[in-house]
């Protein structure tokens, strides 16, 4: 029995350095920041700073009405909720941003075997847009083939109208991503 305390207070002990270690390496961090302010760009390449942005509706190529609509308006949202910059009319902004929905198509993933139905569905949305500096007309950001995939299970009851929200949301996402990035 006496053995098997011993063993038991030897795990312990090392259980417990494990967590003192991994606290202490929670704490310190890997240089990440909760501070988006602390990772956006603020300058354009004459340190000219970056503080307003024009959002214009996006245009699309597509015969599905409102996805336009819908890219916009989730753009506008993290613009002004998740980023540093201010939305504001193209006469007062620094910079504006444009784009264009080049592509939407839809794939089967996997079929049902009894049926033969498609059971889940992926929507491949393709996208070009351009963040331009108004006051130096210099170009800070062209991405001409921006793609974003996701999927929807029919059987669930979603449908196209629920992944082009969820790709909406996520393009939006990523576009203020490619805004904020230094590698430009």
């Amino acid at each position: 029995m006496d053995g098997r305390v011993a063993a038991l207070v030897t795990y312990m002990r090392r259980l417990h350095y494990k967590l003192i270690l991994l606290s202490v390496a929670s704490i310190i961090g890997c240089g990440y920041s909760a501070d988006r302010m602390a990772v956006a760009r603020k300058t354009n390449s004459r340190n000219d700073r970056i503080r307003t942005v024009a959002l214009d509706i996006f245009e699309s190529k597509e015969f599905r009405r409102g996805l336009e609509l819908q890219l916009t308006e989730a753009l506008a949202k993290r613009l002004e909720g998740e980023s540093p910059y201010k939305l504001t009319d193209k006469k007062r902004a620094d910079t504006i941003l444009t784009g264009e929905i080049k592509e939407v198509r839809q794939s089967t993933i996997g079929r049902d075997f009894e049926t033969v139905r498609p059971r889940e569905t992926a929507a491949t949305l393709l996208v070009s847009f351009q963040w331009k500096d108004l006051r130096t007309g210099e170009i800070l950001v062209d991405r001409p083939n921006f793609v974003q995939t996701v999927d929807y299970i029919r059987p669930l009851g979603e449908n196209f109208y629920h992944a082009s929200q969820r790709g909406m949301d996520r393009l939006a996402e990523r576009i203020i991503e490619e805004l904020e990035s230094e590698n430009w």
